[in-house]
């Protein structure tokens, strides 16, 4: 009851500081006023999507010949897809057809086109593959069969099956297995998708900042799924979709899974409880368009009636702080040619040399969430990670620089996990990596006025 009575007194005499207050907080970062953008028509997203897959199809040649390969050879089934196949199909293909088989050359002789395609279900397209390998006379054959990275794996047991006594036995010894193409070329993003990736980031920020808002959450009476559960449905009404559930932890509750469990792999269902006053809220969440995804993890405090920015707990704002500077460490160690797991043994050092605890877990993002590239630590793997962390991080991608730090928070006697999310995306002419919409800086702030409140709440 007293502490009621001292909000109370607090909002009468402060009601135009709080006002001011509104309006002068900028939200996420400094600057930053995140606006809904919406979508071209389905017809224009086509040809977005059209022209930006022939400029990555463009590419291939040079890449065989990168990774000296003269063919590259992807077949598949209706609904059993290559991995690959997404990033080299038509927008208006929902899927492959009949068995969907491409075959590209690194330097077609005789006037040779560099790359065939084939929807056939009869062996007409096995006669024609004969037919073209024996005027071109590869040496090595790539086909997508590694056993651990799925963007150089995707070709089915039994399609490889059938590949093998398609083409003959003549044929067999040419197949190479050539991991860095499929990934390299998943992993490649043309220019022109930058402007519409920066919108999606846009939007997310958007919809965060409003779901982290007292427009969503009452505290004591909103839960964690009633706040995913809206962030689901507001990227429904936007047009966009999602490649997975938007998750609301309360960090101030009973912790943070990457952080408490060792062996945690993966992040949980968040608990679902009330959103209190007081409380430290934090949210994974990504947007999905125009054969992109974004990934993005915020984090906000929920303001007692009558409070204002002033009083947010300072520890909280020193631990986001901390975790912005292990942004930095992490981003300005991101060196192209490094591992990830050199990447990460870097950062580690140089993070605990400035005694910062927390874990480094990034991956490249753009074309799938976890999408193809060197993997940068994973939640239970801080030293090394085996196959994907030995991939070279390569230029003209987009990554999710994604951590947690831990800080220590006086005002609640308990070190508290903050855990942030960022993409960023190479920019050739500054030669690093970038922000690619910016990052928080500042805690989101759930304000409920006092004369909202009943005094029994107070």
């Amino acid at each position: 009851m007293m502490r009621g009575l001292k909000l109370l007194l607090s909002y009468l005499i402060n009601t135009t500081a709080v006002l001011t207050a509104v309006h002068a907080h900028t939200g996420t970062a400094p600057g930053k006023a995140p606006q809904f953008q919406t979508l071209p028509s389905l017809r224009e997203q086509a040809g977005l999507l059209d022209a930006w897959t022939d400029e990555r199809k463009a590419l291939i040649p040079g890449l065989l010949r990168k990774y000296n390969v003269d063919a590259w050879l992807m077949s598949q089934r209706e609904y059993a897809e290559d991995t690959v196949f997404w990033a080299l199909k038509e927008a208006t293909q929902f899927s492959a057809r009949r068995r969907t088989t491409h075959l590209f050359l690194a330097d077609p002789v005789d006037g040779a086109p560099a790359s065939y395609a084939w929807i056939e279900n009869t062996d007409a397209v096995w006669t024609e593959l004969r037919q073209i390998l024996a005027a071109q006379q590869p040496k090595a054959i790539a086909l997508n069969t590694h056993s651990e990275i799925a963007f150089s794996g995707g070709l089915h047991a039994g399609e490889l099956d059938a590949v093998v006594r398609g083409v003959g036995e003549e044929w067999k010894d040419k197949f190479v297995l050539e991991p860095m193409l499929g990934v390299e070329l998943v992993a490649t993003m043309v220019k022109g998708r930058l402007p519409w990736y920066r919108k999606m980031m846009e939007t997310a920020w958007a919809i965060i900042e409003e779901g982290f808002s007292e427009k969503v959450i009452v505290p004591g009476k909103s839960t964690s799924w009633d706040v995913e559960w809206w962030m689901r449905e507001r990227i429904q009404s936007l047009n966009y979709t999602t490649w997975f559930q938007p998750s609301v932890f309360i960090l101030t509750g009973s912790g943070w899974p990457a952080a408490d469990d060792a062996s945690a792999t993966d992040d949980p269902r968040a608990p679902d409880r009330p959103i209190e006053f007081g409380d430290l809220i934090h949210t994974d969440f990504g947007v999905s368009a125009l054969g992109l995804n974004t990934d993005t993890q915020h984090i906000g405090y929920v303001l007692h009636p009558g409070e204002t920015e002033a009083d947010v707990p300072k520890g909280m704002i020193d631990g986001l702080k901390k975790v912005n500077r292990l942004q930095d460490i992490v981003k300005s160690n991101m060196k192209i040619g490094m591992t990830g797991n050199e990447i990460l043994k870097a950062a580690r050092k140089q993070m605990q040399s400035e005694g910062i605890e927390g874990k480094i877990y990034c991956h490249a993002t753009g074309e799938w969430g976890h999408s193809a590239g060197t993997v940068i630590g994973m939640t239970n793997l801080q030293d090394k990670v085996p196959v994907l962390g030995d991939l070279p991080l390569l230029k003209n991608t987009y990554y999710s620089i994604e951590l947690f730090a831990e800080h220590f928070v006086p005002e609640l006697n308990r070190t508290i996990v903050f855990p942030q999310e960022e993409d960023v995306y190479w920019d050739e002419k500054n030669n690093g990596w970038e922000w690619v919409y910016g990052r928080q800086e500042e805690l989101l702030l759930v304000r409920t006025p006092v004369d909202v409140i009943s005094p029994e709440e107070l």
